[in-house]
């Protein structure tokens, strides 16, 4: 039986997800991640604790797997997140994490010479960081600056240096022309820091002698480029063109699958290349937070039982955490909209489930604005995905069927590229 693995490196653990050629999950396990040094706008990680919660993971699956069988691996990991290393990967800085904010300065220089629609805006993008980063002495004596999954990638195959075009997003790469810009130069970007960039599930090398030896893995297992954990979660569901993925965590996160890309960085929407597709996708600050913020656990399990997808309440709410949206609306003193409050609790639960439920019809409606195609399907996937009642108050209301994804974990999306990239020339 031939067997393919996936790997996703999250922000609390590592995951891995083994399946066979019909995309059955025969094997998985997990290994917990320490939380990262937090310090004001700088957030980091030493890159060192990936790969042994990686190490951990696959010595656990060895135990019950003839780890032979695997024929390619790959691996998704947070967007953004960057480290300076040498050739040989030895890593000359921690990782300065996805939320790392600390580049403020180097992000407005970004905003002065970059194209307008590029999604490296920002002081948290990898291109600002890659700046920050530059001035340090640790740049003297590096050779790449990776992401998190280009580096562990690295790291089982013996060879640094490639990336795969979803991580290169944010370090600047034109997805549309399949190019580092010209611009990059005038912000003095040292070129030869970037690495080669590859599309996700592309064999980039063979499993190293030292990792074959480890784990039984066969010489020949092949390392696949992979792709962010959003990007991979997408792919886990099976989304195909004109269908969407929602994600239902604490924050709400839009994508749907258009044969064009779109860009409107004023409305934080971007497109990942993926094949011959584009995941063209927004995010809105309403979500499960609004929910935990009012009601406990406990609580919303009772009140999801009572909800009545029959019954609208009528009000009109614009759930939010605290001020500022900016997708489906651009609005950064945009006020959380919860009244009237009425006092059975039964009907405020409900409100909220509609309240978000219509921005993200808004969202579908905006994306549809710009150039992506309304989704004929809507594959739900978050914590909540499993609140059957909520999914029939959003269908009634974006007028498409709504299912929740049979699958939805990054490393199951990841050992999906992992088979694709079985089969490629290597």
């Amino acid at each position: 039986m031939t067997l393919f693995l996936g790997i996703d490196i999250g922000t609390s653990g590592c995951r891995a997800c083994v399946i066979d050629a019909n995309a059955r999950i025969r094997a998985e396990s997990t290994h917990p991640l320490p939380a990262p040094v937090r310090d004001g706008a700088r957030i980091e990680q030493d890159p060192e604790c990936w790969w042994e919660a990686l190490t951990a993971t696959l010595d656990e699956l060895a135990i019950t797997l003839s780890m032979d069988a695997i024929a390619a691996i790959a691996i998704d990991g947070t967007s953004a997140t960057l480290l300076l290393c040498t050739a040989n990967g030895e890593p000359l800085t921690p990782a300065l994490m996805y939320n790392d904010a600390r580049a403020g300065q180097q992000a407005q220089r970004i905003e002065r010479i970059a194209s307008a629609d590029c999604a490296a805006h920002g002081a948290s993008s990898s291109l600002a960081k890659l700046l920050y980063l530059q001035a340090t002495p640790a740049a003297q004596h590096a050779r790449f600056a990776l992401h998190q999954t280009d580096w562990l990638l690295g790291r089982l195959a013996g060879r640094y240096g490639q990336t795969d075009e979803n991580n290169a997003l944010k370090l600047g790469y034109d997805p549309v022309n399949r190019s580092w810009p010209d611009w990059l130069d005038s912000l003095g970007v040292a070129r030869g820091l970037l690495p080669q960039v590859l599309p996700p599930g592309q064999p980039i090398g063979r499993i190293a002698a030292v990792a074959a030896r480890r784990w039984g893995l066969a010489e020949n297992t092949r390392i696949v480029s992979g792709t962010t954990d959003s990007t991979a979660g997408f792919i886990a569901t099976g989304a195909g063109r004109g269908e969407a993925v929602t994600s239902l965590g604490s924050t709400l996160v839009l994508k749907v699958c258009s044969d064009l890309p779109v860009f409107a960085p004023e409305y934080g929407v971007y497109s990942h290349r993926l094949g011959d597709d584009w995941l063209v996708g927004g995010a809105s600050n309403t979500g499960g937070a609004v929910l935990r913020r009012c009601f406990s656990p406990r609580e919303i399990d009772r009140l999801s039982a009572a909800v009545r997808p029959d019954q609208p309440t009528g009000l009109d709410y614009y759930p939010l955490p605290a001020a500022g949206e900016r997708f489906p609306e651009n609005n950064p003193g945009r006020q959380p909209c919860l009244e009237p409050r009425p006092a059975d609790d039964r009907i405020f639960f409900q409100a909220i489930l509609e309240g978000i439920a219509a921005i993200e019809q808004r969202g579908y409606r905006l994306l549809e604005g710009l150039g992506a195609p309304y989704p004929r399907r809507v594959h739900t996937v978050g914590g909540g995905a499993a609140n059957a009642a909520w999914r029939r108050i959003r269908q009634d209301r974006l007028r498409v069927p709504v299912i929740a994804a049979l699958h939805q974990e990054a490393a199951y999306g990841a050992a999906l590229l992992a088979r694709q990239g079985a089969s490629c020339e290597l």
